[in-house]
């Protein structure tokens, strides 16, 4: 898809939520969601509090749990179908799952790690593990008189939106190690596990399923710093064409894995969302969509054509070659696609955000305004 048709698309849509809608009706009461780091609204930090600046600068102007300077792709889809951030299922103080729970956690994977937190940094919080999370939430529900708790009706969880924003990590996890090759094995694992859980969650009452796919990760800038390639891999716009490659491959099982689970709910809507397409668009044309920089971090150090250290991440401050440096932000990651070399920045995540609720990158189509007067995300 060009660069001006999704452009196009792009502020049709925009249109539509700056100027919102009368009455604010939506069918989905409440989002149930299922990630990473690319979801995760606070989980982890729940767990292992340890956030720092220069996170959440741009809309929240301090840290709240979010791999990113401002708003997640999650956050955006809570408000323009009308509802709260999404409370992490984890965090005890201040939550409120009235509208939905968020069990996404930072460098959580779809298969069972094989590996600890302290060792790797993979989170201990799989999809396996969110799921019965979520089991527990329906049981509580189900046993609780929710009068004057913050807790959602007992009928909620037919009207609402699942969504699972995750296997990056399983992905990317032991990349550099094993190569394409060696990733490939197991990727039908990773799909079978989605597509399982999502069974488990139609049987909890479950009707609507949004799956995100993998990113480009060739053209992340951790990536292009820390895994093997050579300068032939290198396409015009700077990515690895090898692990986009790869990436490529993982999506097209994901999709047939889903339509055959899409064909064995038949009452349920069970949507695959091309995230890849438009993350690959603005980091191959950025300024297309209003940013400068695509294959360069915001949060960094080093500067270059990647801006990305891997002895020292965004907000941190570590000793290299005998001086003391730290990792900060720039001044304007409106400008940028990515924030710290790993995620996405708000300003890329609320155009993603657009493309998800124009359904033109879902399969099968899913136009949000058909089933919501939706909000604006400004």
């Amino acid at each position: 898809m060009s660069s001006k048709t999704l452009m196009n698309m792009l502020l049709l849509l925009i249109l539509t939520l700056l100027v919102g809608l009368s009455n604010g009706e939506c069918e989905f009461k409440a989002i149930f969601n299922f990630g990473d780091s690319n979801s995760d609204t606070g989980g982890f930090f729940a767990a292992f509090p340890a956030e720092a600046p220069p996170f959440g600068m741009t809309y929240f102007k301090k840290p709240v749990g979010r791999a990113s300077d401002g708003r997640l792709v999650i956050d955006f889809l809570a408000q323009a179908i009308g509802i709260p951030f999404l409370s992490p299922y984890l965090q005890s103080i201040g939550s409120n799952f009235k509208h939905g729970a968020n069990y996404a956690t930072l460098a959580s994977t779809v298969l069972l790690p094989n590996t600890s937190l302290f060792v790797s940094g993979i989170s201990p919080f799989f999809l396996a593990i969110q799921f019965n999370q979520m089991k527990q939430f329906v049981t509580k529900v189900e046993e609780t008189d929710q009068q004057g708790t913050k807790l959602p009706s007992a009928d909620i969880f037919g009207k609402s939106l699942y969504t699972f924003y995750i296997g990056q990590n399983d992905f990317t996890s032991k990349l550099a190690d094993i190569g394409t090759g060696g990733v490939e094995e197991f990727l039908p694992q990773v799909v079978s596990q989605i597509a399982g859980t999502i069974k488990e969650l139609y049987n909890l009452g479950g009707r609507t399923f949004m799956v995100l796919n993998l990113a480009p990760i060739g053209c992340y800038p951790s990536f292009l710093v820390e895994l093997p390639h050579n300068s032939t891999d290198l396409d015009e716009f700077g990515c690895m064409v090898s692990y986009n490659n790869a990436v490529v491959n993982y999506n097209k099982m994901l999709k047939e894995s889903l339509k055959q689970t899409r064909e064995s709910l038949s009452d349920a809507s069970v949507i695959y969302v091309d995230t890849y397409t438009v993350l690959l668009e603005l980091f191959q044309h950025p300024s297309s969509h209003g940013l400068e920089y695509g294959t360069k971090a915001c949060c960094g150090y080093g500067g270059g054509e990647y801006n990305f250290n891997p002895k020292v991440y965004c907000g941190n401050t570590k000793e290299i070659d005998g001086k003391k440096v730290t990792a900060k932000a720039c001044h304007d990651p409106y400008n940028y696609v990515s924030w710290d070399g790993i995620h996405t920045t708000e300003a890329a995540n609320k155009l993603i955000t657009y493309a998800i609720l124009n359904g033109s990158y879902s399969d099968p189509p899913f136009a949000f305004q058909q089933h919501c007067d939706l909000q604006p995300i400004g």
